[in-house]
């Protein structure tokens, strides 16, 4: 568990909301989205799945 995220149970701004759409959007992964945000997968994949947003399943 080397990725700690200092930002625990913090409200999402809309800023990160309005980029969470958009790299969604591009069609990136769920991981690389996560660091982009500085947020932990779990919580941008709930995040995503609140706003019915489609993330792209790498493989």
């Amino acid at each position: 568990m080397s990725d700690r995220f200092e930002r625990h149970r913090q409200a999402w701004t809309q800023e990160e909301i309005q980029k969470l759409h958009r790299l969604a959007e591009k069609g990136m992964g769920l991981k690389a989205i996560a660091k982009a945000l500085t947020r932990s997968e779990e919580s941008t994949k709930t995040r995503a799945k609140a706003d019915k947003l489609k993330i792209a399943k790498l493989r």
